[in-house]
């Protein structure tokens, strides 16, 4: 039996932290009995697609509970994505209160064990690593996300982090070296890996964004690399089983 998604409504919660006034969310229930440790996934800049159903149905196929918030309910992307990104590069704004209202939600599900981690993909990425240390997550996955200016006050009382980058991936030169070297500083848990021939979303496994615009994405280097891929997921795998797993927290 196939891990269930079902479209959940998280305006109450979202709207209670001071967020979005509509906020919708896909909510990703394994396969079997729970309960489960929780994620949260944040999406990409190209908002909800085929592309992060998929990552969402991976997650829970290795038994998590996953909630992905829409972050452009309220208003499309057209008019979300400026003020999304502009809070993805301050940490502060609207999405981090949505982000908060969906892990809220998943703290409330009888199905989850009250462990709850996050994992952000570009935009996303940004996300995860700046919600790190608000002692809400046990665990976060940061992959190709862009850094704040302060690393170590974004940082400082961060859960522990597993991030990923491409070393081809032109507009974060130098991030991973960067993040590591903050985190041995504030000494915590971490394991950053930059692979050689993947760029930005190597993750995804399909290309992404209009078609007229893709050939000019690969020769930016955007796009999916499998091998590099499977290593990063290897190692998301593990360091989430690590951290998520253990004994049960209350919400």
């Amino acid at each position: 039996m196939p891990a269930t998604t079902s479209i959940v409504d998280l305006s109450e919660l979202s709207a209670a932290r001071g967020g979005s006034r509509r906020l919708t969310g896909h909510l990703t229930r394994p396969a079997g009995p729970g309960p489960w440790p929780g994620v949260v996934v944040v999406h990409e800049a190209l908002g909800v697609n085929d592309v992060m159903h998929r990552q969402t149905e991976r997650l829970a196929n290795a038994g998590y509970l996953v909630l992905m918030p829409d972050l452009f309910t309220d208003g499309g992307a057209v008019r979300c994505l400026v003020p999304t990104f502009r809070a993805a590069l301050t940490g502060h704004g609207r999405a981090f209160r949505d982000i908060g209202a969906a892990r809220t939600r998943l703290a409330q599900d009888p199905g989850c064990t009250g462990r709850i981690g996050i994992i952000g993909f570009c935009m996303g990425g940004s996300f995860a690593l700046l919600a790190v240390s608000d002692g809400e997550f046990d665990a976060a996955s940061v992959n190709y996300g862009r850094p704040p200016k302060d690393l170590d006050a974004a940082l400082d009382g961060s859960c522990p982090v597993v991030a990923s980058y491409g070393a081809r991936d032109r507009t974060l030169r130098g991030v991973a070296p960067r993040l590591e070297a903050a985190l041995d500083r504030l000494a915590v848990v971490h394991d950053v890996k930059e692979y050689p021939e993947a760029g930005h979303s190597f993750l995804n496994d399909a290309e992404v964004g209009p078609r007229a615009l893709r050939p000019l994405m690969r020769v930016a280097g955007i796009g999916p690399h499998p091998e590099s891929a499977a290593d990063a997921w290897r190692r998301i795998d593990g360091f989430f089983a690590a951290h998520l797993t253990a004994e049960d927290r209350t919400g």
